[in-house]
């Protein structure tokens, strides 16, 4: 792991933050953030367009090692999504066909009470990598593409990756506490995911309605709305998330910056995660 050092807003120096311009890489703190497609700008590129027709060249700026937020990569995203995908053709392999996985290698990783109950714990999270169709990988895994990468990029790969296995986890007990039975999906990372968009958009903006209420309001529409679906993974997973969001942020002031993974942040970790598994203690026992 490298170490990265401490950065401050080129136009608020007195503001820490793990944000850069995809565009030149100059620090900038939330405030100062405009999300585009393409990655993060600072005020100077918000707006323009890549390509030839860019002739702004701000001042060179060094460049924290082993943070991904100037380049626009999203690597963990890429490599949670490929894991999933090697899991589900697995399954494929060993099950009915490609649009039925199982297999024993299913019947090792999905969540249900009886297992977990009796010492299946890691079910708790390989539950979030399996899945029951193509239709529900490629919907998890498309989801998890558009709303992943910006959040990783602004929170950094080492605070994504916790927010994203910690709220699977909060979704895992979720599942139990709605459901006994067989659990697949990694739905409740990323509802997780987009539990973290609408804390960071409320912060930059200062509005909760905003792209990320929307898919939330409307994905918990269709999860109470359709038989099968574990609403209770999705409703798991988005609060893990609110919470390890908050917890991430360092207060100062009234202003949440995002700087450093902290104590704060750790501590927060660990509670949901603790809170999830006591949980899912609670729901399980008495299942044989």
């Amino acid at each position: 792991m490298s170490t990265a050092e401490t950065r401050y807003c080129y136009r608020h120096p007195d503001r820490e933050t793990g944000l850069s311009c995809s565009e030149c890489g100059r620090p900038i703190c939330a405030d100062c953030a405009t999300f585009a497609p393409v990655g993060i700008r600072c005020p100077d590129h918000a707006g323009m367009r890549r390509g030839p027709t860019t002739r702004l060249r701000p001042r060179p700026v060094r460049r924290a090692p082993g943070v991904a937020l100037a380049s626009g990569n999203a690597p963990i995203t890429r490599i949670l999504i490929a894991i999933n995908v090697a899991i589900y053709l697995i399954g494929a392999s060993q099950g009915a066909g490609l649009n039925n996985p199982g297999g024993s290698l299913y019947a090792k990783l999905w969540l249900d009470a009886p297992d977990v109950h009796n010492g299946g714990w890691w079910r708790l999270v390989t539950a979030m990598f399996l899945h029951a169709s193509v239709i529900h990988i490629a919907f998890n895994m498309v989801a998890l593409y558009l709303i992943g990468g910006p959040v990783e990029q602004y929170l950094g790969p080492q605070r994504y990756l916790g927010l994203y296995f910690v709220s699977g986890l909060a979704g895992s007990a979720g599942a139990l506490l709605q459901t006994p039975g067989v659990t697949v999906g990694a739905s409740g990372a990323i509802f997780g995911i987009l539990g973290a968009m609408m804390i960071l958009e409320w912060q930059v903006t200062g509005r909760l309605a905003g792209n990320a209420m929307t898919w939330i309001v409307i994905n918990l529409v269709i999860s109470f709305s359709f038989s099968g679906i574990s609403w209770g993974g999705h409703v798991g997973g988005l609060i893990g998330g609110i919470l390890v969001t908050l917890a991430y942020a360092h207060w100062r002031g009234g202003r949440a910056q995002y700087g450093q993974l902290g104590l704060g942040g750790v501590l927060g970790l660990i509670a949901v995660a603790a809170g999830s598994v006591a949980l899912a203690y609670v729901r399980v026992r008495g299942y044989a």
